[in-house]
């Protein structure tokens, strides 16, 4: 798998949105039981159960979002952790999960994409443009998601659905451009996005059938279709925020 490590096609402004969305998914990672740092979760076994009830409480639950009512616990979290009281709005969980990552590397590997592919987004549609469709990118990846699994009680966060909404984005707003790519073990190369952003894509439909992983590949999916769909009516919106000479190879 490549991972993107430079856009070649430089920014014409600060990319204020992408550090934003950068140090706001850092920030709640740090003050959520799911990091090492917030000692106040506790230790062990309490940090895990602390871990689990803060997931199923401001994570998305695909059977919350379908019928619009919060669910219960699941049993086998109230027998090793005990039971929790919490009122949840689940469609605000939609909003709240995108900003939830269950460890460091969950966090690192999402953030890393976002800052790579997220500057160009961000400078060919404009910050408010592209704040909005990124908060768009995520919910049509939640609800993709629950709406192909209603009855799941598993809860969904992360913020990989809405990246992945940004990387459709790129790959119709820049389908001639390159990016710098690892690569592993330690090849970097300059590679075309449809090649890196296309093996993506088709990796994730691959995956579907892997009922082992905790990966919610539809997410992914839903994300990146809707950021072609926006993609491709932004283009025929209005003109371009970046000069042609960025759609060249």
């Amino acid at each position: 798998m490549a991972l993107p490590l430079y856009d070649s096609q430089p920014a014409r402004r600060v990319p204020w949105v992408t550090y934003l969305l950068v140090a706001a998914n850092v920030l709640v990672f740090l003050i959520t039981p799911m990091a090492s740092f917030s000692t106040w979760y506790g230790d062990g076994k309490t940090r895990e159960c602390n871990a689990a009830r803060f997931s199923f409480e401001h994570g998305a639950v695909p059977k919350e979002l379908t019928t619009g009512e919060q669910q219960p616990l699941p049993n086998e979290i109230v027998r090793q952790c005990g039971n929790a009281t919490y009122d949840k709005t689940p469609w605000f969980s939609a909003f709240t999960s995108m900003f939830l990552h269950s460890g460091a590397l969950h966090l690192l590997g999402n953030l890393v994409v976002l800052f790579v592919v997220g500057m160009g987004v961000e400078d060919r549609l404009g910050r408010l443009r592209y704040l909005l469709a990124y908060l768009f990118f995520g919910l049509a990846a939640v609800y993709g998601f629950a709406y192909m699994s209603p009855d799941s009680t598993t809860p969904l966060i992360g913020a990989s659905g809405a990246i992945a909404g940004v990387l459709g984005t790129y790959l119709i707003l820049n389908p001639r451009g390159r990016i710098v790519s690892l690569v592993p073990p330690v090849i970097v190369i300059r590679l075309p996005v449809w090649v890196v952003l296309g093996y993506w894509f088709v990796l994730q439909w691959l995956s579907l059938g892997d009922k082992e992983s905790n990966v919610a590949y539809v997410a992914h999916i839903a994300g990146f279709i809707a950021g072609v769909g926006f993609a491709a009516l932004a283009r025929h919106a209005g003109p371009s925020r970046r000069p042609v000479a960025l759609s060249r190879g």
